[in-house]
């Protein structure tokens, strides 16, 4: 029989936490997060609590650990968009349509008593935790940003009676004209034509790259506009929410340590006010992967490594200015990007999660040899409709 308790004890919660360690076990695909992020979020500094509510849930099968499921009320979303949603995430069990339903059953039960009348997920707290489930693309690595399942974790789900609400694809970019990339793919321009599209912009605009000393003076210097360059950009995108103050501390310190300034593009218009701002970051999936996601000595200088000589770079946070939206920039960021290809000597960059119908970035890619290699799906149920 299927039991599910709530997460009440620092036992119970160290369970949670390593539940998905021991399931993927030996998935060369899975990539942990940083254990001690994950410890965060039972925390009282967890940087989400002034705009979240949250539980926890573990099944059981005897006592055996068969699955675990959180649900998160994020009263700034709902307020935003004038919904009473409750979302899924750390959603992971066994291939066993009970355990998915007790676990379901207990967040939907605990969305209901707060008055709540949607399921939606899997969305973390914000945007910028994992998000999605992997529907395509179960032997690709996945990138340390994201979440990596099972295949069958999506046919539980619409068994429950989840339907598709948005999707988002992912892609490896390489450049043009290199030899590593897949046979037949083709790009839309050569870097060539790219370089000169994004000088006679830089130029048409009185455009000019912001400067940096080092990371700490990069974040001085534009980390306060940034992130109002994100609330701007993000806003009406699926599954953002506004940044609070300490949301912005704590993605500081997340990604202070993997922020390397050659893979920065900084843009300033004439009166030196940020126009756009790309963040890039070494891939350290496989630095953190044979430690389970914990900082160990070895861990650190596998990350090092990874950061100093990257093979893959994972596309991070991206804004752009809304009055410049049609006026050439992103043609200056392929530009920008190709050159830390070409001169760095990386393989290729993932694109990490872009909404399917946003066509704008979809377009983008095409300047690149692209393929698309993954895709993740939101699902959504409301609460007071009956199962199919």
């Amino acid at each position: 029989m299927i039991t599910v308790i709530p997460v009440t004890t620092k036992k119970q919660q160290k369970v949670f936490i390593d539940y998905p360690l021991k399931l993927y076990a030996g998935c060369d695909q899975f990539v942990p997060p940083l254990y001690g992020d994950e410890k965060k979020i039972f925390g009282k500094k967890n940087a989400y609590h002034d705009t979240c509510e949250s539980s926890f849930f573990l099944a059981y099968d005897g006592d055996k650990v068969v699955g675990r499921i959180s649900g998160i009320i994020q009263r700034s979303a709902n307020e935003k968009n004038n919904e009473k949603r409750v979302r899924f995430t750390r959603f992971d069990c066994i291939d066993d349509l009970e355990v998915a339903r007790a676990l379901f059953s207990a967040v939907e039960s605990w969305a209901a008593e707060h008055g709540m009348d949607t399921v939606c997920g899997p969305l973390g707290y914000s945007d910028l935790e994992r998000e999605g489930l992997l529907v395509e693309g179960f032997d690709q690595l996945s990138t340390f940003e994201e979440q990596y399942n099972a295949e069958y974790y999506a046919r539980l789900i619409e068994q429950l009676g989840y339907k598709k609400e948005v999707d988002w694809t992912e892609c490896k970019l390489y450049l043009p004209d290199s030899d590593s990339a897949p046979a037949g793919e083709k790009s839309a321009s050569d870097q060539a034509s790219v370089d000169r599209m994004a000088d006679f912009v830089m130029k048409r605009y009185n455009l000019h790259i912001g400067p940096a000393d080092n990371v700490n003076d990069f974040l001085r210097r534009y980390a306060d506009d940034f992130f109002e360059l994100l609330d701007k950009s993000y806003d009406g995108l699926y599954g953002t929410v506004p940044f609070t103050d300490n949301m912005k501390k704590m993605l500081i310190a997340n990604f202070k340590l993997i922020i390397d300034l050659d893979h920065v593009m900084v843009i300033l218009d004439e009166h030196d006010e940020l126009v756009c701002l790309a963040l890039c970051f070494p891939s350290i999936a496989r630095a953190v992967q044979p430690s389970g996601g914990r900082l160990t000595p070895a861990a650190l200088v596998r990350l090092l490594k990874a950061i100093k000589k990257p093979r893959i770079l994972d596309l991070g946070l991206v804004a752009v200015r809304p009055d410049y939206l049609n006026r050439g920039i992103p043609a200056v960021m392929c530009s920008m990007l190709m050159k830390m290809l070409r001169e760095d000597g990386v393989e290729y960059c993932e694109t990490n999660l872009n909404l399917e119908d946003n066509h704008a970035i979809q377009n983008l890619w095409k300047r690149f040899r692209s393929v698309q290699h993954k895709r993740r799906r939101s699902y959504v149920k409301l609460l007071n409709a009956e199962d199919e």
